[in-house]
């Protein structure tokens, strides 16, 4: 798998995967961040430096298949997923499950958010939905190598094992008569978003404790589901306090 650009590849390094070579422009090899041309400057311990390669952009874009390489790609190991299990057997964890979210702008998105609030990791179907791709890590910064992300194949399953262990399942539904500020997030949860413009499918929804709406101010009707994402994310970790 080859991923691009400066975060994804730094943040890959830092994290648990195995990076096997780096390709970077004279100019992206000097980048601090990056070990200043030493990639094993910056890899996590006890993994071997990747190999270093100076190429050209055009090079670099080939490999990669984008213009947004920000001069550096990098073939990391493929992705691993968890079991949904994993997620679950976590201390009152925090959890984002996805109903079809086939845009990898908006599963790395909320990858970002997620990461950045201390979720406890994503869930995503088997089917339907977007997977941890190159375009996944270059829109979540990098985050997804340091986020647990797991692959499920019923997500109602899913639910009903989470409720199973005393979690509660908040879904996200415009249409809710209940709005986010509402509730009390305390303990373990997990947060329900729905595909681009279908939202939850019934039977997920059905699978949910709760539906929740985020309070439409201005003239426009809704958000996304990166910015719903966002909104109930750190609604969450606000009532959990700095340590939850």
């Amino acid at each position: 798998m080859i991923v691009y650009g400066r975060n994804p590849v730094r943040e890959a390094l830092r994290g648990p995967r195995q990076v096997l070579r780096v390709w970077a422009t004279k100019t992206a090899a000097r980048e601090p961040r990056l070990g200043g041309g030493n990639a094993g400057q910056r890899m996590s311990p006890g993994t071997a430096a990747p190999e270093m390669i100076v190429a050209p952009a055009a090079e670099i874009e080939a490999l990669c298949g984008s213009g947004a390489h920000q001069g550096i790609c990098a073939e990391v190991e493929p992705f691993r997923y968890l079991d949904g299990a994993d997620l679950l057997s976590r201390p009152e964890p925090l959890i984002v499950a996805l109903d079809q979210v086939q845009d990898p702008q908006n599963l790395g998105s909320i990858c970002r958010t997620a990461e950045c609030a201390g979720a406890s990791g994503v869930v995503l179907p088997e089917r339907r939905t977007a997977g941890v791709t190159a375009a996944v890590c270059k829109a979540s910064a990098g985050a997804v190598e340091h986020l647990p992300i797991a692959r499920v194949r019923n997500l109602v399953d899913f639910l009903s094992e989470a409720k199973a262990a005393s979690l509660w399942c908040y879904g996200a539904d415009a249409d809710a008569p209940v709005a986010y500020d509402e509730v009390d997030f305390a303990g373990g949860a997990v947060l329900v978003l729905g595909s681009e413009g279908k939202g939850m499918r019934p039977r997920v929804a059905a699978a949910c404790d709760l539906l929740l709406h985020v309070p439409m101010r201005g003239k426009v009707s809704s958000l996304g589901v990166g910015a719903v994402a966002a909104v109930l994310l750190y609604a969450a970790r606000r009532e959990r306090g700095p340590s939850g």
